[in-house]
């Protein structure tokens, strides 16, 4: 896929709701060569999506042997809206809290009160996280009104051949 494509499939107002929401599902595989996702909070600059986690944490070996993931942003309403990235991952070490990481965790419901006692509590527990960072390769938006799988689209043309036929 070529960088205009994703610029223009992450553009999408769609996609922009999608890179707003707090989670993402990261897929990458283990350093046993099995696979993994897991939930993940998140953050879009713009460019990529940056997350953050402790510098303790086992995916970080396996995505230093092999830095390539995928991504999948959704929703939990019918019909679903899915937002699927690859890329190649970038891992930095900071010192102290990344600002991202105080930025994805913004939209959960918390009072004035709660956010000084859980930033409080972060920054007790981090001396430094790693920011994991994907520069898109592919991106899909799929919202099942007018894009659909590409499997489910060939069946339709398949149908549309045979009933032409």
């Amino acid at each position: 896929m070529q960088p205009n494509e994703i610029t223009e499939v992450l553009n999408r107002p769609m996609s922009r709701e999608l890179l707003a929401r707090d989670f993402t599902r990261l897929a990458y595989v283990a350093k046993d060569g099995t696979p993994r996702n897991i939930p993940i909070g998140f953050t879009w600059n713009g460019s990529q999506i940056v997350m953050c986690t402790s510098t303790n944490a086992p995916k970080l070996a396996a995505l230093r042997q092999n830095p390539m993931v995928a991504l999948t942003i959704d929703t939990e309403v019918h019909p679903p809206k899915l937002l699927l990235i690859r890329g190649r991952v970038e891992l930095d070490v900071v010192d102290g809290i990344p600002e991202e990481y105080l930025q994805m965790n913004g939209s959960y419901q918390m009072t004035p009160e709660q956010r000084v006692e859980w930033e409080a509590g972060v920054r007790a527990l981090y001396d430094s996280m790693v920011r994991i960072v994907v520069t898109p390769t592919w991106a899909k938006l799929i919202d099942f009104e007018t894009n659909l799988p590409s499997p489910i689209e060939e069946l339709i043309q398949q149908r549309a051949e045979r009933q032409q036929a």
